[in-house]
């Protein structure tokens, strides 16, 4: 598979999402970055905003495994995971295997479980396996979890923790749709509802596929540089208590190359930087006072107009 392919699959999904999803195109964009960088996504905004449609519309799109796992606190990690079940008359244990054996999980509302519970997720997320009893059980390629949570009603909910966020590729916003695009939304789902109609336009090994060409998407060391010193600008501001690790820099990495895959490129440049450091970045810095998301947000948008470009030397 080539660059070319990788942005004609790219199209295809984003084309099909678009027949459900009005006015994303962006975040149907990014979240198709996130799952050929083979990381994961943290969808958040208020209620009914299409966060869960387009996780659903993704999964539609793709010929592959999808498991919708709704939070609530009484959720328990084997829930997720699968559990061990003993069989009386073979007098043996056999394991079952939970909603994570699949390609895409759908974990709905995910602060509302327990630390435990959400706990769960993390060898599934980061290792891509899931041990139980002893027994280590690779999880099926690719892989893509996407989660969602409500910053409102958050009553009786359990923030994710740092660590926990870190696991994310992205978090992402969803944005009601407006003038015409709502309207557009309206006219559509008037008399139909194109999420039930939707059909697949790729395979799960196309997926996979891409994601290994996106790999060997080419990144300059003065592209790296640029990373490098957003990050650090972004750890030593003042108004930053915990500031991108090691790890959020290979995220930026990983996701800027399957940027350029997508846009049919083979080499990073740093344009593709600046369009996905803040929703790789944001969530992953925390400011001091009671600065929430959109001040993270603000601040990664800040040193992208300070930090210095890199650009070509004139011959």
């Amino acid at each position: 598979m080539l660059y070319a392919s990788v942005a004609g699959l790219a199209k295809r999904l984003k084309e099909n999402i678009g027949r459900v999803i009005v006015g994303e195109d962006r975040q149907i964009e990014l979240l198709l970055t996130a799952l050929l960088a083979e990381g994961h996504v943290l969808l958040e905004d208020v209620p009914g905003t299409g966060k869960t449609t387009l996780a659903k519309a993704l999964a539609r799109s793709l010929d592959c495994g999808f498991s919708r796992v709704q939070f609530t606190p009484d959720l328990l990690p084997a829930d997720i995971t699968g559990m061990r079940v003993y069989h009386q008359k073979e007098e043996s244990f056999s394991f079952v295997r939970g909603p994570a054996f699949t390609n895409i999980l759908l974990a709905d509302e995910i602060n509302r479980a327990t630390p435990r519970t959400q706990a769960a997720l993390l060898e599934c997320m980061e290792e891509r396996q899931i041990t139980e009893g002893g027994v280590t059980y690779p999880l099926s390629s690719p892989f893509f979890v996407i989660a969602t949570q409500n910053p409102v009603e958050t009553q009786g909910t359990f923030p994710l923790p740092e660590a926990q966020l870190d696991r994310f590729l992205m978090r992402l916003p969803m944005q009601p749709p407006e003038g015409d695009a709502a309207l557009a939304m309206m006219r559509r789902f008037l008399r139909d509802r194109p999420l039930e109609s939707l059909s697949p336009v790729a395979e799960g090994r196309e997926a996979v596929e891409a994601a290994a060409v996106c790999r060997e998407c080419r990144v300059d060391e003065d592209v790296m540089r640029y990373m490098i010193a957003l990050c650090e600008a972004a750890r030593n501001g003042d108004r930053v208590r915990l500031g991108p690790s090691p790890r959020a820099l290979l995220a930026l990495m990983r996701a800027c190359q399957a940027w350029a895959a997508i846009h049919g490129r083979d080499y990073v440049i740093p344009d593709d930087v600046k369009a996905l450091a803040v929703p790789v970045l944001a969530h992953r810095i925390i400011m001091r006072g009671l600065g929430g998301p959109g001040d993270a947000a603000a601040f990664v948008a800040e040193l992208l107009e300070r930090v210095a470009v890199p650009t070509e030397a004139l011959s």
